[in-house]
């Protein structure tokens, strides 16, 4: 799946797509880039016309842009489907990506046909400590020192070596690494912090769609979680099965934060199942409007 590039505002936004069909769009989290979805992507572009930006401040994506908020990278996901010539998608998010994608279906609901969320932040205020503690003022510095080449060669040392012996990482420790090692480059180790501080302070998760849930009714909604989840509690999964009328709820036992990486097969398998087994949403923005001043 070859790295492509489009202009959006004066800023480069890079991206994945492969294959044909209906169109998916895949939002990674934070401090991640679109090769998160490597495991899945293959499988999906069988049926599916797929697309896996990097979020500006991501990945290769430009970082200097101004604001890496949520409604930002929604609108910027909106215009690279403009820009790509996509009408419309079933819209997956990943941790981050889940409150990009739930913001863009507010935004933009004429653009999303279905959506899927993955140990999705925007349910709840409890978030990994780490987390909240990176929020603090002065975290740049320490997390600049975590991540210092020393420190980080020394680590991917004893990774080498454990390969060396025949021991293979866990997908989901192979997943922390990329984002641990995408944090020595100053740039996007500041636009990590940005948008980081943008969603979580010391208190927890800061931006919630708890009041916003029942709109998604109108929409399929996939929820998809590891158990064993130790970023975002899987207690988040089953408040917003609760909250989102006729969602489907799909838990991954023993797996963590990363179930698309965990376990690739069965997550293709159970969005494929998802996207053929539901007629896409067609709500217009006039409908959007009715349905927003209706109360949860």
């Amino acid at each position: 799946m070859e790295l492509r590039e489009v202009p959006i505002h004066g800023h480069t936004v890079t991206y994945r797509t492969a294959g044909s069909g209906p169109v998916v769009l895949l939002i990674h989290g934070m401090a991640g880039s679109a090769t998160t979805w490597k495991h899945v992507m293959p499988a999906l572009a069988e049926n599916f016309t797929v697309v896996a930006p990097d979020l500006p401040g991501h990945g290769r994506s430009d970082k200097l842009v101004g604001d890496l908020s949520l409604g930002a990278f929604a609108s910027t996901l909106r215009d690279l489907l403009v820009a790509l010539g996509h009408e419309r998608a079933t819209v997956i998010g990943q941790s981050l990506g889940g409150g990009v994608a739930m913001q863009l279906a507010y935004q933009y609901p004429e653009r999303c046909e279905r959506l899927v969320l993955v140990g999705s932040g925007g349910l709840g205020a409890e978030v990994n400590s780490l987390l909240k503690a990176l929020s603090l003022p002065g975290s740049a510095l320490v997390l600049q020192l975590a991540c210092a080449a020393p420190i980080r060669d020394a680590i991917d040392a004893i990774g080498r070596a454990a390969s060396g012996v025949g021991l293979r990482p866990a997908p989901a420790t192979e997943e922390l690494w990329r984002s641990y090692s995408s944090l020595s480059d100053e740039e996007t180790r500041r636009a990590f912090l940005r948008t980081l501080r943008a969603v979580i302070d010391t208190r927890g998760q800061a931006v919630s769609a708890a009041d916003r849930l029942h709109l998604a009714a109108e929409m399929p909604t996939l929820i998809v979680w590891g158990d064993a989840d130790p970023i975002i509690p899987v207690e988040h999964a089953h408040a917003a099965h609760r909250a989102i009328a006729g969602s489907r709820l799909e838990l991954f036992e023993g797996d963590g934060h990363f179930p698309h990486c965990e376990s690739p097969g069965r997550f293709a398998a159970v969005v494929r199942d998802f996207i053929e087994g539901t007629v896409p949403a067609q709500i217009t923005v006039s409908q959007h409007h009715v349905l927003a001043q209706q109360s949860a």
